[in-house]
């Protein structure tokens, strides 16, 4: 902890004191979470401002016009204000609210896959995608004719940007739709060249950016993209609330998702009309609860700043990496050169469901499986990984546990 600290100024300790699950203790161990990829823990403004908007102030949004109802309503479109901030959007009427990640990539599929995007044109992914940047796009494919193309990556985990333009080439690729960093491999894609080469060739862009934007600042004036999705609850956030952020005209003339209230402005038995962006995608009673936490965590993440947080967590990768590496018999899986904090691996003799199962046993809470990207487990010869995931409130010594313990399962297999 003390030499990531020297080396980013980042005060570890502090911020692990906002964090009151971190406190508890596991079968008599110290509870060492791992898996923030997955879903991060909650700190206690994220808590608190839940907590307070349940107590003094619920009721639902843009309808009601009691005072709870407007306060409520100026609650929720602040974390609109704050996602834009984030996200250096050019206004909040660019930040559609939507479930989660999957929700907001499901929106894609259905409104610019069905309402923009013509038969006999492409969508291009990548060899590392998580099953909710796939499986909408392959519904598409089969409904509506759309053609799913798929780059590869090389051994060591990073795009092969050679196919990738090649795949461009006959400009039959309408939109471009990949992972801005994998979940399995901690790979960050190239996204300023991805978003030149595709526009070059006539593409729109949309990032994936559920793990990135946790690890690094995300501005999409200056990446150039056309969408951007992430979601709340790897962001610090609660679970239920997701984000698209998508270019006001590139909106405008996408169809609705989904119909219903609050996403109209007249309705007849005859004929309905759309409300503006971003509501006329937003139908029903909004995650209301959740947008007040995701405000929090918005505004809770910035407060630190993301030069420190990526400062810290590459030290902590760095850190991963070296102490993974010397333990005979584990596998680190990838070997990109730009990658945030995740690592996947294997142990020798070892399914990593096992491995899994003995660090829980001392505490240490870890994923294994596919993590939803059987694609990519199949591309690396495997079934199956580990994965170590960090957040701003990982420590050194945490991952020094993990490594020690690792090194007795070892034996143990052995």
């Amino acid at each position: 902890m003390n030499d990531v600290m020297a080396a980013t100024g980042f005060d570890v300790a502090r911020i692990r004191e906002d964090f009151p699950i971190l406190r508890q203790t596991v079968r008599g161990k110290k509870l060492v979470f791992l898996d923030s990829a997955a879903s991060a823990q909650k700190p206690r403004p994220v808590i608190d401002a839940m907590v307070q908007a349940m107590e003094t102030q619920y009721a639902n949004v843009h309808r009601g016009l009691h005072w709870m109802s407007e306060r409520t309503t100026e609650a929720y479109e602040a974390a609109r204000d704050a996602v834009a901030g984030l996200l250096n959007a050019r206004e909040r009427a660019e930040i559609v609210f939507t479930g989660s990640v999957t929700g907001s990539l499901n929106l894609m599929a259905h409104s610019y896959g069905r309402g923009v995007l013509k038969p006999g044109q492409a969508v291009l992914i990548s060899a590392m995608e998580h099953h909710s940047n796939i499986v909408p796009w392959q519904m598409l494919r089969d409904e509506r004719g759309i053609e799913l193309r798929v780059c590869p990556i090389s051994d060591a985990g990073e795009l092969d940007m050679a196919a990738f333009e090649a795949l461009l080439a006959d400009g039959k690729v309408g939109l471009v739709s990949i992972t801005h960093m994998s979940n399995v491999l901690g790979t960050y894609t190239p996204a300023e060249r991805i978003v030149a080469l595709a526009h070059a060739h006539g593409a729109k862009v949309l990032f994936d950016g559920a793990q990135a934007v946790v690890h690094r600042k995300v501005d999409v004036q200056a990446l150039g993209c056309d969408f951007y999705a992430f979601t709340g609850h790897k962001l610090y956030g609660p679970t239920g609330i997701g984000v698209l952020w998508g270019r006001r005209e590139l909106l405008e003339a996408m169809p609705p998702f989904m119909g219903g209230g609050d996403m109209i402005s007249s309705v007849t038995y005859e004929r309905s009309t759309w409300a503006q962006v971003p509501h006329k995608f937003e139908a029903g009673t909004p995650p209301i609860l959740e947008g007040i936490g995701l405000r929090a965590a918005v505004d809770y993440v910035q407060a630190i700043g993301y030069p420190a947080i990526a400062a810290h967590e590459a030290a902590l990768t760095e850190h991963a990496l070296a102490r993974m590496s010397a333990i005979e018999g584990v596998h680190v899986i990838g070997r990109a050169q730009d990658r945030g904090g995740v690592v996947s691996f294997t142990l020798d003799r070892a399914h990593p469901h096992d491995v899994a199962t003995l660090l829980d046993r001392q505490g240490i809470a870890v994923r294994a499986g596919h993590h939803c990207a059987e694609p990519l487990m199949h591309r690396l010869g495997l079934e199956s990984t580990a994965r170590a995931s960090f957040g701003i409130y990982t420590t050194t010594e945490e991952i020094d546990v993990l490594a020690d313990t690792l090194t007795r399962v070892r034996e143990f297999f052995a």
